[in-house]
């Protein structure tokens, strides 16, 4: 059974020079020892919207497979810093490069969906929404009050995280699901609406 303690300086060493060897299983050593300390850094740097596990771990990898550019008996700690560095500058390009692309089209792709929501007829959104109205009392309580809360009152993510004792990812997650319900039940009814028309 695998220790849980964090490996000690000798023990690392001793891990890189096996892995310098070729076992990769030594590797765990390596990960057990920065783990954390690399964790904790990527909390402190990283902006919101980015997933530091997921740079923790891209930053091991890429570690791992860069591992013959590290020079033994250098300061291994650094240079994963530099990589997680390297990690967390191209996720935050990758993101703002999102946010870039939906400020230029966010605007023509709104029209074109306004425009195709126009072409509907008013009788048409009117029954909808009587859907909706139904769609959502028949709703659970629990994420009625998280519709409630980002429509009706329009709470922020962040507020409506401390008001539930959430987190911001579960909060979007339940109105996820909530507008996924809600979508699936309009769905439905408007289905057996027409079913019955014809």
């Amino acid at each position: 059974m695998a220790s849980n303690r964090i490996p000690d300086d000798a023990q690392v060493d001793a891990a890189l020079e096996r892995v310098s060897r070729g076992d990769t299983a030594a590797f765990a050593v390596i990960v057990r020892r920065h783990e954390r300390s690399l964790r904790t850094w990527l909390a402190v740097h990283t902006p919101p919207g980015v997933d530091v596990d997921d740079i923790a771990q891209r930053s091991f990898v890429a570690a791992f497979t860069r591992f013959h550019e590290f020079e033994l008996g250098t300061n291994f700690e650094a240079w994963l810093f530099t990589i997680a560095k390297f990690q967390l500058r191209t996720e935050t390009t990758r993101l703002r490069r999102i946010a870039d692309y939906h400020t230029r089209y966010g605007p023509d792709l709104l029209q074109r969906e306004l425009a195709r929501r126009s072409d509907s007829s008013s009788e048409a959104w009117k029954l909808r929404l009587e859907y909706l109205q139904g769609c959502l009392e028949a709703l659970d309580e629990r994420l009625r009050r998280f519709v409630s809360w980002r429509y009706d009152e329009e709470i922020s993510l962040d507020e409506m995280a401390t008001r539930s004792g959430r987190s911001v990812p579960a909060v979007k997650k339940q109105l996820w699901k909530a507008r996924q319900l809600l979508h699936q039940c309009v769905k439905s009814r408007m289905t057996a609406s027409e079913g019955g028309a014809s």
